[in-house]
């Protein structure tokens, strides 16, 4: 029985150091953005503002600017930004994951273009 509740023990603290471990991601802040396209790459600048897992994300370079929100779950993020064109309102989902407290790096679905690689450097205080 003892060793029963030992193994339970460990089971509920291993549990709750994943959780806190998982909690302390934070991606507020200003990144770099780089989108790696069959024309080459693209930059622009990428701002989240983070409540636990709830993001509010702000990106403006080369194609305008564009405003979305998304979300951080874990190492999983995902944010969705929708900028206004000549033809009218485009939106892109953005997914990847927080590879540390610096870099990120994902893929993005580009309609026809097909899957286009991202990844982000989080800037220089």
């Amino acid at each position: 029985m003892k060793k029963i509740s030992i193994l339970i023990m460990a089971m509920v603290m291993t549990g709750l150091f994943l959780s806190a471990a998982q909690a302390q991601v934070i991606v507020r802040g200003d990144w770099t953005f780089t989108m790696t396209t069959p024309r080459g790459d693209r930059t622009s600048d990428l701002t989240f503002d983070q409540s636990g897992e709830r993001l509010t994300v702000g990106m403006k370079g080369d194609f305008g600017e564009g405003y979305g929100e998304g979300t951080l779950r874990g190492q999983d993020i995902e944010w969705t930004i929708t900028r206004q064109t000549q033809r009218g309102a485009f939106t892109i989902t953005y997914k990847g994951k927080v590879a540390d407290e610096n870099t990120m790096s994902g893929e993005v679905q580009m309609g026809d273009m097909g899957a286009v690689q991202w990844k982000a450097t989080r800037k220089p205080k």
